[in-house]
This record gives C-alpha cells, structure tokens and sequence, in this order.
C-alpha cells in the first residue's frame, strides 16, 4: 500500500495522458481547451501529492525498481511546476499556429511521466526506460508542426543522434550488467572496481550517453540546431525538464551505482565540464537568433554543472542541484517571453526583434534583463548565488585552477547576455518588432510570467530555503 501511495503522482500524470488520448477521439468545439486545462490541472495534482507525501526516509518500492526518497521527490516537484509553467504559455503560441491540439499535451504529459519515472529510479532498467519514454515523446513533439521543413530537419538530427547516444549508453550498462549481474544500483556500487579495465571501458560509454542527454560539449552537436529549429513552446520543455531529470540520473549512475570509481569520471567530467563552458561562452558571442544562443549558453551551463558533480562532496551535489534547478526556472522564464513576444507568422526568436523593446513595453525589457543578469552571474539574481556555489565546491577539493578558468570564460560570456540588454535599451525599435503582440497577452498569463522572473530576484537576496532543500535531499 505504502509503495501505491508513492507512485501516485506518477499515477496521475499516466492517468491524465490516457484521458487525453481518449478526449481525442470525440470531436467538439472546446476539446483542445479542455485538453489543456485538463493537462495542467493533473499536473497540479500531482504536485499536491508530493508536497503532502514527502518521505521521511527513503523506501525502495515496485520490487526494486523505484525509490521514493527526499532526493526524488524535490526533483519531480520542480518538474511538475517547471512543466505546469512552460503549458500554461504554450496556449496563445499553439492556437496562433493552429496547432493546438490534444496529442500534443499528451505528449508533453508522456515527457514529464518519463523524467519523473527517472527521478525515482533505482534500478538501470527502470532509469533507462524513464529515459526513453520521455525521448521518445521529445522527439515527437519537436515535429509537432507537421509542415515546417525547420522542425523536421531538427527532430531527423534529434532522433538520430539520441538514438546513438542511447545505444552508446545501453553499450554500457550491458558491460555493467555483465560485472555485477544485476540492474540494481547498490548491487552495482559492490560490484565494480578501479581495478577492473571492464568496469572503466563501461564507465566511458556511459558517460557518453548522460553528457548528450546534459548537451554537454563535445557531444553537444544536436543542441543549437535542436533548440533553434523545434517550436518555441517545445525549446522551452527540452531546456528545463530534461536537465532536472538527467540530473538525478547522473546521480543515481554515477555517485550510487558507480561512485566506487568517482576517481576515474572526476577527470573525464573535468575535461568535459571546461570544453563545455569554454565552448558555449565562445561560440554563443557569434549567434544572432536568441533560441540559438540559448542553446549554446545552455551548453556552458552544463559545464558549469557538471563542476558541482566532478567535486563529489555532499555540499557540491547540493550544489549542483540547487544550479540546475535555478538554470530550469530561469529558462522557463526566458523562453516564456520569447513565447510572450511571438505571433502568428512571428518568432520573436532574433535579437534584432528586441530593438527598442524598453521604450514599447518597459517592464517586460525589465523581465528580459533580470533573466540575462541571472545567467550571466550578476548580483543580485539567483545566477550569481548559484555559480558561486558551485566554483566554493569546486575550490574546496583544491581544483582552483578550473574555478579560476570557469570565472574567465564567464566574463566572456557575459558579452552575449548583455548585448541582448543592448538591444532592449540602447536601440531604436525598428518597424514591426516584437513588442506590438504583448498587448494581445491575458493580463493573468503576463502575472505568471512576471511571478516566475521575480522569483529569478527574490531567490538570490532570499538562496537558503532552496539550498537547504537541495542539501537535505542529496543528504
């Protein structure tokens, strides 16, 4: 019974999007409307339940396969309000493009099914088939608009790449499974050695498939391309869900199942960590579309959390937590005013589109600024707080020489970010901009959005609360 309890949110979210597939079948005037209140409001539900079932201790259920642990439940409350945020914008960006439809709430239900089924995974099989059931639905949703040659040039390089990825990391788990003979990760963390040339050969194909689910450099190839050509709507689920989910998923493989060899992923997460920060700074500076540079600003945030996993201390995972939790509000909020700003025929989506934006609408070039302020590690935004705790954890195990090169690439690419600000404030709007569609936004959804940036402020005056949950759940 207990076990039954702990999977209801689960429960929920799989209920609500084989409700959505039978909803489909009827047709009437309001279905798509229904569908999408209906989405949200089991979202909501599930939310509920975690936040009044959060366990005292961890509990192994489903015959192995789940834990209902502290570390888990944080990940897929965050998941489920990440996820409530990005639908609730997705509705004029969807119905100014005819394409609000059911299955694709379905669809999204079917992604957050998969990264909670990830978040509470104790065993690989059941971390390896969350990953896919959210890949899977991922890669749909990317070709959602049917007749744009963009999106299904990006979702043919999506699938293809996620499928190498994938079999690079089954590659892997098999030679684990081959050690240890079992799935399960406490069975795997006694079985594995820095002796044993196998277990090293399988930690490195392994890594292989977390740092493309993380869009970590080299392995990043499908980021910019993905985020650029996917619908707006579907960018913002790929930057926020994936990354909380393939978070825990790194610490379930890496520091429960094989943390028996951190000496030998520290150094392959050091090399991969500052390619990616130098890489994604560096590159980002060239990009003229903002999605495209989010996706490489993405990429030097992934570096920037693998710093807070290579530290492997408690106060470092906690670390690490706290970022990417903080970079998955941050982008929701971001690609929110990119939706904000979109209309029908208009993506909003290049910087030019932001000329002068200060002088038409003053308070949402306001919204844009704290956003970038956050990701550039200004204070007094959250950005700035997370960051640092994460290059503390990382001086703490005396690496200061990779501290000191991720501030370097940070200064470099707080260029970017502030351009966007350039643009905003320093520009004049040049003909038909982005600004003329906010007028059109429900007072209610323009509150939402204000609501999820000035989070963005208060978190980093007010850090505490959210820091001690991350170190109460990596504890």
């Amino acid at each position: 019974m207990t076990g039954f309890i702990s999977l209801l949110p689960e429960i929920i979210v799989a209920i609500a999007a084989f409700v959505l597939l039978v909803i489909e079948i009827f047709n009437g005037r309001f279905r798509n409307f229904y569908a999408h209140i209906l989405s949200i409001s089991f979202l909501i539900l599930a939310l509920i339940f975690i936040l009044f079932s959060v366990p005292e201790k961890s509990q192994i259920i489903f015959n192995g396969a789940l834990v209902n642990d502290l570390l888990g439940a944080a990940a897929k409350a965050f998941i489920l309000l990440i996820a409530g945020l990005v639908l609730i914008y997705s509705g004029p960006y969807l119905k100014a493009r005819n394409v609000y439809k059911t299955e694709y709430f379905a669809l999204a239900l079917f992604a957050v099914l998969g990264a909670m089924i990830m978040a509470g995974s104790s065993s690989i099989i059941s971390l390896y088939l969350g990953l896919e059931l959210m890949s899977l639905s991922l890669y749909a949703m990317v070709a959602f608009l049917r007749d744009s040659s963009i999106a299904t040039e990006a979702a043919i390089k999506y699938f293809v790449l996620g499928a190498i990825a994938t079999g690079m990391l089954l590659y892997g788990i098999s030679f684990i499974y081959g050690i240890s003979g079992s799935f399960d990760l406490k069975v795997i963390a006694d079985s594995v050695s820095v002796d044993s040339k196998l277990s090293l050969f399988a930690l490195g194909f392994i890594i292989v498939g977390l740092a493309f689910k993380l869009g970590a450099a080299p392995f990043h190839m499908w980021v910019p391309d993905v985020y650029q050509g996917s619908p707006t709507v579907v960018t913002s689920f790929i930057s926020t869900i994936p990354k909380i989910a393939t978070f825990v998923m790194i610490m379930r493989l890496l520091t429960e199942g094989l943390g028996t060899l951190q000496d030998s992923w520290q150094q392959i997460l050091a090399v991969l960590a500052l390619i990616s920060i130098g890489l994604g700074n560096v590159v980002a500076i060239a990009q003229t579309n903002i999605k495209r540079m989010l996706a490489y600003s993405g990429i030097s945030h992934a570096g920037f959390f693998l710093l807070g996993i290579l530290a492997g201390t408690a106060s470092a995972y906690a670390a690490a937590m706290f970022y990417i939790i903080v970079y998955a509000i941050t982008m929701a909020g971001a690609f929110g005013i990119v939706l904000l700003l979109s209309r029908k025929e208009f993506e909003a989506d290049e910087l030019a589109d932001y000329k002068g934006l200060a002088r038409l609408k003053p308070w949402y070039a306001f919204l844009m600024l704290s956003l970038m302020f956050s990701m550039a590690g200004v204070p007094p935004t959250v950005g700035f707080y997370a960051k640092l705790s994460v290059l503390k954890a990382v001086v703490s195990v005396d690496m200061v020489w990779l501290a000191a090169t991720a501030v370097i690439f940070s200064i470099i690419g707080a260029f970017y970010y502030l351009r966007v600000v350039v643009y905003m404030y320093f520009h004049e709007p040049e003909g038909e901009g982005a600004a003329d569609n906010i007028q059109a936004v429900s007072p209610g959804l323009g509150s939402l959005l204000s609501a999820n940036v000035l989070a963005v402020l208060v978190l980093g005056i007010f850090p505490t609360a959210l820091m001690l949950l991350c170190v109460k759940a990596i504890a």
